[in-house]
């Protein structure tokens, strides 16, 4: 088989989580950097990959994909290496659960409304921030209420709920705003540093 392609940026979230997940199969993979916010616009070529033309998209032996949740999901159960889904059924949704309030309620509001308006405005709105930060808080707070006993949101197992939410969090721990609040839930602060210490969070980094 030939070698996976994963087109996207560095700088990007999602790219991250699907990165950790190959990283987490321990799967030799391309990334084919892409800037979606490049000067000249999205080249016409990806749309074949991505209609929508976002990242990341994904492609194995003539078999494309997007939308991140797909892509782990399909890593994870195409490649050998340790297993990053429960195997019950219960576990898988509550995995779906996660990462889906993730994708509606967290992104947006930990990465966008708070990091990125803190990190690259230089009048940064502060309304927008402090409603990022409330909607963040909620996020915490849920995330710690469904937390299974043990090192990892589902308990002893790392699953790609967790290589969803590393990312997310990371991006918005750049910012004061961010570590002050996450400071504030020992327990996902302790899940966090766990994280964060794992080889592909690490290598999933962007390099300065």
């Amino acid at each position: 088989m030939t070698k996976p392609i994963l087109y996207g940026a560095d700088y990007s979230v999602y790219v991250r989580i699907a990165r950790m997940a190959l990283e987490e199969k321990g799967v030799d993979y391309e990334l084919v950097p892409l800037d979606i916010f490049a000067a000249d616009g999205i080249p016409a070529w990806y749309l074949e990959h991505h209609p929508f033309g976002r990242i990341p998209a994904f492609e194995h032996d003539g078999f494309r994909l997007f939308e991140t949740n797909a892509i782990t999901r399909y890593v994870d159960e195409a490649f050998d290496g340790p297993t990053l889904q429960p195997a019950e059924a219960r576990g898988r949704a509550r995995m779906g659960q996660m990462t889906g309030m993730l994708d509606a309620y967290g992104y947006r509001a930990m990465v966008w409304d708070v990091a990125v308006e803190r990190l690259e405005k230089a009048e940064p709105d502060w309304a927008l921030i402090a409603g990022g930060l409330a909607q963040a808080e909620t996020v915490l707070k849920v995330l710690r209420s469904l937390k299974a006993q043990g090192p990892w949101l589902l308990g002893d197992q790392l699953t790609l709920a967790d290589l969803h939410a590393a990312p997310i969090i990371a991006y918005f721990v750049k910012v004061t705003q961010g570590r002050d609040l996450l400071a504030r839930f020992a327990d996902m602060r302790d899940w966090y540093a766990r994280v964060a210490d794992r080889a592909s969070f690490a290598r999933s980094e962007k390099a300065d």
